[in-house]
C-alpha cells in the first residue's frame, strides 16, 4: 500500500512539473526584426498559433530572412514582408502550414499576422503586420470555410511601432505584376530571437 502511495505521489510530482514546463515553453517570446528603417521588436504567442510561431521560428533560426524585404505597403492597411529579396526574386520556402485564424486573436493595430493566397492553409514563411484596428473585420477568423477562415494573428509590436509607421509612409509602385512595391527597398536585414 505504501508503494502505490508513493508511485502516485511521484506520479503526480511529475505530471505538476511537466505541466510547469510546458506552460513555461507556451510563454510570450520575444524577436527583433532589424530594418533599414529602424528596429522593431514582437512579442509571439506560442500558446494561441503554436504551428505557426514554430513555423516562423524555423525561418528564423535559419536566417532566411535576412536581406529580404517589406515588399507590399499599403498606408492605413499593412506592410507585407519575408519573402522576397529587394530585386523581387520570391525565395523557395518550407511547405505551406495550417491556419490558425480560429485562435481568438483579432488583426488590430501593430498584431503579426500570416500572408497566404486565396487556399486556407498556404502561409509559408510571409507575414503582414496590422497599421489600423478597422481592419480586423474582414482579416479575422469567421467560419471554416474558404471566405470565412481569415488570416492567423501570431504576435504583436511591442516597441518600434514608430518604424512601422514610417514604413507605412514610403512611396510606392509596380516592380513588374506587383503593386505597392517601395520605390526604395525597406530591408529585413535580420530576425532574430531576443534573449
Amino acid at each position: 500500500m505504501k508503494t502505490i502511495f508513493l508511485t502516485l505521489l511521484f506520479i503526480s510530482a511529475l505530471t505538476h512539473l511537466t505541466g510547469c514546463i510546458s506552460k513555461e515553453q507556451k510563454k510570450p517570446m520575444t524577436i527583433t526584426i532589424e530594418t533599414s528603417l529602424g528596429t522593431i521588436t514582437a512579442e509571439l504567442y506560442p500558446e494561441k498559433a503554436p504551428a505557426t510561431v514554430s513555423n516562423i521560428l524555423a525561418y528564423v533560426d535559419e536566417k532566411f530572412y535576412e536581406n529580404t524585404i517589406f515588399h507590399r505597403v499599403i498606408d492605413g492597411f499593412m506592410i507585407q514582408g519575408g519573402g522576397f529579396t529587394k530585386d523581387m526574386q520570391q525565395k523557395p520556402t518550407k511547405a505551406p502550414i495550417k491556419n490558425e485564424a480560429d485562435n481568438g486573436l483579432s488583426n488590430t493595430r501593430g498584431t503579426l499576422a500570416m500572408a497566404r493566397t486565396m487556399v486556407v492553409d498556404s502561409a509559408t514563411s510571409q507575414f503582414f503586420i496590422n497599421l489600423e484596428d478597422r481592419n480586423a473585420g474582414h482579416l479575422d477568423f469567421k467560419s471554416k470555410t474558404d471566405m470565412g477562415w481569415g488570416y492567423c494573428v501570431f504576435g504583436k509590436v511591442t516597441e518600434g511601432m514608430d518604424i512601422v509607421d514610417k514604413m507605412a509612409k514610403v512611396e510606392t509602385g509596380f516592380s513588374g505584376r506587383h503593386q505597392n512595391v517601395p520605390v526604395e527597398p525597406v530591408l529585413i536585414k535580420s530576425i532574430r530571437r531576443k534573449e
